[in-house]
């Protein structure tokens, strides 16, 4: 019984230290890229010696890949905060979009999916599928929302909801890469009112359900 616990402990204690170095290696990643996240950079940032990092991870690949899985994690968090306390899709759009204006992640450098993109564009399959993986589930996300608002008679009929959400998505993105490159948010601001006017006037019931 006592080996039995001692084997537990050990992997208890083997779990937690994999998540702090995925914790601390995360910004690097998310900040620097792939390529430019030395291992110098991940020994400083985790206070291990290669060693102890490659002692719980097989590669500097996997270590990557599951330190965007945490950032992605962290931002998604973000972005639903106070979503569904919104009484009607609109509304929680709404709130979805002004998250992801107003909010930031944990983790710093911005959005994961627009940097690992770019990143894992050409060269690294293990992360390119990490990104498509999490945009997929971002669009759905947005996508079911809009879906449970027709439902519901919030949304006009003929209104196709995986449009809205890919609409919503791709405004969103495309304004943060903006955004980084000019160092403000003014894009993401113009954007989001367009969004706003976009859900009110194209998207919205003329009246919703009471």
């Amino acid at each position: 019984m006592i080996e039995s616990d001692q084997v537990v402990s050990k992997m208890s204690k083997g779990e937690e230290t994999r998540r702090k170095i995925v914790a601390a290696a995360a910004p690097i990643f998310n900040q620097r890229g792939y390529e430019g996240s030395s291992l110098a950079d991940l020994m400083a940032a985790t206070g291990l010696k290669k060693g102890g990092i490659y002692r719980h991870f097989s590669s500097k690949e996997e270590l990557a890949a599951e330190a965007f899985d945490y950032t992605w994690e962290q931002a998604r968090e973000a972005r639903l905060l106070g979503v569904y306390e919104k009484d009607n899709g609109i509304d929680q759009l709404k709130q979805l979009i002004a998250n992801f204006v107003e909010r930031r992640s944990s983790v710093a450098g911005g959005c994961p999916i627009l940097n690992t993109a770019v990143d894992a564009d050409d060269g690294n399959p293990i992360l390119r599928a990490r990104v498509q993986k999490a945009l997929k589930a971002w669009v759905a996300r947005v996508q079911k929302i809009v879906t449970l608002a027709s439902e519901r008679g919030e949304i006009r009929p003929g209104v196709d909801a995986k449009v809205v959400a890919t609409l919503i998505v791709a405004n969103l993105e495309g304004a943060h890469m903006i955004g980084r490159l000019e160092r403000n948010d003014d894009a993401l601001r113009r954007v989001q009112q367009h969004l706003f006017h976009y859900l009110d006037s194209e998207v919205a019931a003329t009246s919703l359900p009471v």
